[in-house]
């Protein structure tokens, strides 16, 4: 694990302002009829003029790599997903946005998911609960506790209230790149992993399912959705271990 130095974690909460303002202003936008690809342009062109550069954007392995500065995951897309042209918000669906930012040769990673007019009973369970899962995991982002620890405080809270953790995604350590090791998993058991040091930044992201935690890739290579097409949740922020506790960046 690569740890900041306390200038560095100064320039990533700029960044990190800046990014979550910028998350704040698509949230507003997200309204049944607004389509995928006006987000995405906003999202490119509010990150330059605060200074920044899309990071997310022709990230990936050469010839594959990620097309926008946006990732927009409706429904059973978990996450990753190609803001396309043609996805366009209707009442009912949930909507993950997920952006990343390099600011000063720093980054720094945010993930919301957005529910669009009325959603059901059962979406509005999950998307409480998996904010609920953010905020026990960045809990437990302490000096001296493990990677284990913060899987497995999401992990039982996301399975006592019924719904599926991710397995075959993970969150990150973030910083000097989008993303650097180790990864971050969502489920796991206290004591196990690396131990957390202070200036450690960390991309903490529970990744919740209505039913189970299987997913596959789509179509395009690059969103990955849920097995039994029931809807998921994604939430993320960039934290920081410090003698204080944990600091979201991403605010």
């Amino acid at each position: 694990m690569k740890l900041k130095s306390k200038y560095e974690i100064k320039i990533l909460a700029e960044g990190g302002a800046k990014l979550a303002q910028i998350m704040r202003e698509l949230v507003k936008m997200c309204k049944v009829g607004a389509r995928a690809s006006e987000l995405d342009e906003y999202a490119e062109k509010r990150i330059i003029e605060l200074g920044g550069k899309p990071s997310f954007k022709g990230f990936g392995p050469v010839g594959q790599e990620f097309p926008n500065a946006l990732c927009v995951s409706p429904n059973d897309m978990v996450v990753h997903g190609i803001p396309h042209k043609d996805l366009k918000f209707k009442e009912g669906d949930l909507i993950g946005l997920d952006v990343g930012m390099e600011y000063k040769g720093l980054f720094t990673d945010h993930a919301v998911t957005v529910p669009i007019g009325k959603i059901s009973d059962d979406a509005k369970r999950l998307l409480a609960v998996t904010e609920e899962c953010l905020k026990i995991g960045i809990e437990q982002a302490q000096i001296g506790n493990r990677l284990g620890d913060i899987g497995f405080a999401i992990q039982k809270h996301a399975e006592d209230e019924g719904f599926g953790v991710v397995r075959k995604l993970t969150g990150h350590a973030v910083g000097y790149e989008v993303h650097e090791e180790p990864k971050i998993p969502n489920y796991g058991n206290r004591g196990q992993g690396e131990e957390l040091k202070e200036y450690a930044v960390l991309a903490i992201e529970p990744m919740i399912n209505l039913g189970t935690y299987d997913v596959k890739t789509a179509y395009d290579n690059w969103g990955v959705v849920t097995a039994d097409k029931k809807q998921a949740a994604h939430f993320e922020h960039t934290i920081a271990v410090t003698k204080q506790g944990p600091k979201i960046l991403t605010i």
